[in-house]
């Protein structure tokens, strides 16, 4: 699951989380790990531009200081960024940060990346907004020499050169799992040759398989083998009947009908499944993690 509380945008923000606080976000992170979710994660923008403030929200918590955050107090969760727009920072500095993760979760970092989509943050921080594509391509490359096992990486492209710096600590992981979020067709050709897995950006169920189909197309003609994780994002979730409207988009019912819904996009090719729990408090959104644990999970090994 995505946290709620550390991003904050209409979409998919519930009305009670402009006034939640760490304690409430810690609370749900640990229910999480005890209930055996595979990866919390965060979100990343800089700084909202007026003009997006209204449907985006200007609250959106730094993926690395809350990931350490959540390192700190949970104990086997897999630690997310859904994603990162490692294009805004030089591939060094975004290898310092997320080396440390790891390095302090005991090796529970995927680091998700994307290419990004607000132009004022790209223009403040002195970043290429047009040709963030061709930035993103390089940047994962240089990632992956950056956060190898090697004290002095070493990368040369066209973009970004660096040899004889060392940095230390280096991830606890020997190869930190990459995951490329989006759904157009450069981003997901990006994460058939160079990631490690597809994040999708709400592709509805009917899209999936031609997308699917896609990326292993593009692995076998690029003589790409080993795993590839590929996710979904699931419809907005509730166990049970509710007793207030919970939109028309929503999966509600009895668990073995939610469990019957979600099993639906492991036949499509789909390995891991992100979801978003409705509720209207800290203690109804810990009830629907707890109820899903217990209730529907069982149901989907």
């Amino acid at each position: 699951m995505q946290l709620p509380i550390q991003s904050q945008s209409t979409l998919y923000a519930e009305p009670w989380e402009a006034a939640a606080t760490p304690g409430d976000l810690a609370e749900i992170a640990r229910v999480a790990d005890r209930a055996g979710f595979h990866y919390l994660a965060t979100c990343d923008h800089v700084a909202i531009p007026r003009r997006l403030a209204g449907a985006m929200g200007t609250t959106w918590y730094d993926p690395v200081a809350t990931l350490a955050y959540l390192a700190a107090i949970t104990t086997r969760t897999l630690l997310l960024s859904h994603v990162a727009v490692v294009g805004l920072r030089h591939p060094l500095l975004t290898a310092k940060q997320y080396a440390t993760l790891d390095h302090l979760s005991g090796g529970r970092l995927v680091l998700g990346v994307g290419a990004g989509h607000v132009q004022e943050e790209f223009e403040v921080l002195g970043a290429d907004f047009a040709g963030r594509g061709a930035v993103l391509d390089e940047t994962i490359d240089a990632l992956r020499a950056a956060l190898g096992p090697e004290e002095f990486p070493e990368f040369h492209g066209r973009h970004f050169h660096f040899q004889d710096l060392g940095q230390r600590p280096r991830p606890a992981q020997e190869r930190v799992p990459v995951w490329v979020g989006g759904s157009s067709p450069a981003a997901v050709r990006r994460a058939a040759l160079r990631g490690d897995g597809w994040l999708p950006q709400g592709d509805p169920r009917d899209r999936l398989p031609h997308q699917i189909a896609r990326i292993r197309e593009l692995r076998e003609g690029a003589g790409i083998e080993g795993p590839f994780c590929v996710g979904a994002i699931a419809e907005p979730l509730y166990v049970g009947e509710a007793r207030w409207d919970l939109g028309r988009r929503t999966l509600s019912g009895k668990p073995d009908a939610l469990a019957d819904s979600l099993r639906e996009y492991a036949a499509l090719g789909v390995h891991q499944v992100q979801l978003r729990f409705r509720s209207r408090g800290r203690a109804e959104l810990i009830d629907q993690i707890a109820a899903f644990a217990a209730d529907v999970a069982p149901h989907l090994t």
